[in-house]
């Protein structure tokens, strides 16, 4: 087809034509997405600075904040397509076919993502407090949509699949604000059993940091072969926990030395045949 100069004019005065035509609806388009976006922003701060007014949790705070937002942008992507003269419906047809698509792909995300919103509703745990699931004892740092960042005593970042961590078994050392110390300290049997829990109470009370309620106990835990078992428990705060720990068993021992009481070693037996 040979390309003359009236129809380089006819299509030059349809594009104009189409242009002039579509030019409000894409005008009108671009103000709604400009506009949209300013106040999908201004909602989104909005929204934040109430539920912190209202002391949310600073992790549900964030994560309803997230939500809102992706919803209102999918809302927005919506309208302005359709201000376009974009059908909508068959968009609409699409878009949730791939998200079935996506669902069935990604189980165990949506596994995840379930998890993190059940153990942001029911919060067996918040961030700063100390726990232990899935063989891992640390720190919380972050509850994020799918996974939980948790921070160990030496110093790692370990990140537990959310639908495991909400499905499993959970120790919460940091909820109830303190922790009661189970200690064995074992002396032979030549020794004054009265004498040596009269010492352990002394040294228990001259700790500051062990808390004077609920009252530490010391008692005879065990009679074994070779040594008598006191089970030695105070009470700390969280954060004095493991000093009170290390402590009690430091001084125990030094105040055993003063009074010349032994502490009797651990004997394992071995069979002989």
């Amino acid at each position: 087809m040979t390309v003359t100069p009236e129809h380089i004019t006819n299509y030059a005065e349809a594009f104009i034509k189409v242009s002039i035509d579509y030019a409000p609806k894409l005008i009108s388009a671009i103000l709604i997405l400009f506009v949209g976006l300013y106040a999908i922003r201004f909602i989104n701060r909005l929204i934040r600075k109430i539920m912190i007014k209202r002391n949310l949790d600073p992790t549900l705070t964030k994560f309803l904040a997230d939500i809102l937002l992706w919803v209102l942008r999918v809302l927005l992507f919506v309208s302005f397509i359709d201000k376009l003269g974009i059908g909508t419906s068959s968009f609409v047809a699409i878009l949730g076919a791939m998200g079935l698509a996506v669902g069935l792909s990604l189980q165990g995300s949506l596994s995840n993502f379930a998890g993190g919103m059940l153990i942001i509703m029911f919060k067996p745990f918040k961030v700063g407090d100390v726990i232990e699931a899935q063989g891992i004892v640390g720190t919380v740092h972050e509850i994020q949509i799918f996974v939980t960042k948790i921070i160990n005593s030496t110093n790692q970042t370990i990140f537990i699949p959310n639908g495991s961590l909400s499905n499993g078994n959970i120790t919460n050392y940091s909820m109830e604000g303190s922790r009661k110390a189970d200690l064995t300290i074992s002396i032979s049997y030549d020794t004054d059993i009265r004498k040596a829990k009269a010492i352990i109470l002394e040294v228990l009370n001259n700790n500051p940091k062990v808390l004077k309620t609920p009252t530490a106990d010391v008692s005879v835990k065990n009679l074994t072969d070779s040594s008598i078992q006191l089970a030695v428990r105070p009470w700390a705060k969280n954060e004095d926990f493991w000093g009170v720990y290390s402590d009690t068993l430091e001084n125990c021992k030094l105040a055993f030395d003063a009074a010349e009481i032994v502490i009797q070693p651990f004997v394992k037996e071995v069979s002989r045949k």
